[in-house]
């Protein structure tokens, strides 16, 4: 994720905080100084740093559970409305997606009831709604803290885990996509509820809409996307008309290929035809401004770029492609020679195109 930094790594799994998160820990450092000093600043960004571990173990739940089914988790990065864990993709069976959604919440309810055996079983119940106030034990807004994130992340809305909860179960029933699209359309009609009230209560709620609704459109078009593209092939969706550049090419033969295509990234290959890296519109450019058109384009490509077969599912080339973060990948015959593209804009097209044909249908002009 962008503009933000690695801080370790635990279990295999990088963790990463947004910088965005700093200037919340700042503004409630300020918050709590003017109310009561420095004390009352160091408890209060105590808490929210406790608060973010609590966040944080729930995404843990979430990427243990998934690694159970041979899911993996590059990364956890945590914001200031939460955390993300960026799985690698979701479970394709539907109890597995119960059990990976539910997995985070149920950290957060061990938690909750870990602090309230602390408490004796006895907590200030009333306390839960003045967080903010310095006289109310830490252990009690830890406690509420926990039992707010389960509710909250339980309302059934994409992107939260509700709305998987309520996808996985629709799941059962029908097939994927449309369950996605039920449960992105709850999702949706859940954002425009939080806005209304975020304009009389909380502006905060305004921002949690704004999330949801993007986060259930995205949700919806990826379902979309897998149902209309179920059984095709990589050659459904390839660029087969295109450029490659020799390792020993420059920079400026770069941007004459750019200026004379309408590529945006181009294959680099050896003597022997064998691919060795991909140069993006974004490196050629960044590398004529910073080092000359003399560089060669060797210097600046994007290496370890994996490629798929011809005969490979689509589904699992975009995946692929997702996972490695790839501006394309480099299709390849059942030889290894490169006969195609397998790029964003190539999908979004295909994707507009087998949507007008209907699923499962292949289109007459590609081969399988």
């Amino acid at each position: 994720m962008r503009w933000s930094f690695k801080v370790g790594r635990v279990l295999g799994i990088d963790v990463r905080v947004h910088v965005t998160f700093l200037l919340l820990l700042g503004f409630f450092g300020l918050a709590y100084y003017n109310e009561g000093g420095v004390s009352a600043a160091l408890g209060g960004v105590t808490f929210i740093l406790l608060l973010f571990a609590c966040v944080l173990l729930h995404e843990f739940g979430h990427a243990l559970a998934a690694r159970a089914y041979g899911i993996r988790t590059p990364d956890i990065t945590l914001l200031p409305i939460g955390g993300v864990a960026r799985l690698e993709r979701m479970p394709d069976k539907p109890v597995q997606e119960l059990l990976v959604a539910l997995a985070g919440p149920a950290v957060n309810v061990v938690i909750a009831m870990g602090l309230l055996l602390v408490m004796g079983g006895r907590g200030d119940f009333a306390s839960m709604t003045r967080l903010e106030a310095p006289e109310v034990d830490m252990v009690m807004k830890l406690f509420s803290v926990n039992v707010m994130l389960v509710v909250f992340n339980m309302i059934p809305a994409f992107p939260m885990d509700g709305g998987r909860v309520l996808r996985a179960v629709l799941a059962t029933r029908m097939n994927h996509a449309r369950a996605t699209q039920i449960a992105a359309t709850v999702g949706q009609g859940m954002a425009f509820v939080f806005g209304f009230l975020g304009l009389f209560y909380n502006p905060m709620l305004i921002v949690i809409a704004v999330f949801v609704y993007f986060g259930a459109s995205q949700e919806s078009a990826l379902a979309r996307m897998k149902d209309v593209s179920a059984g095709l092939p990589v050659s459904s969706a390839m660029v087969t008309s295109f450029r490659t550049l020799p390792e020993n090419a420059n920079i400026d033969s770069a941007i004459e290929a750019l200026l004379a295509t309408s590529q945006h990234e181009f294959p680099i290959v050896d003597a022997g035809g064998e691919v060795l890296g991909i140069l993006t519109r974004h490196d050629m450019i960044r590398a004529l401004k910073e080092r000359g058109g003399g560089t060669l384009v060797s210097e600046v490509m994007r290496r370890d770029i994996p490629s798929v077969r011809v005969s490979s599912n689509f589904e699992e080339a975009f995946r692929t492609m997702q996972e490695c973060g790839c501006p394309a990948l480099p299709v390849l015959d059942a030889s290894g020679r490169l006969i195609g593209l397998f790029t964003p804009e190539n999908v979004g097209e295909m994707m507009m195109v087998q949507a007008a044909l209907g699923p499962g249908k292949v289109p007459p002009w590609r081969h399988s």
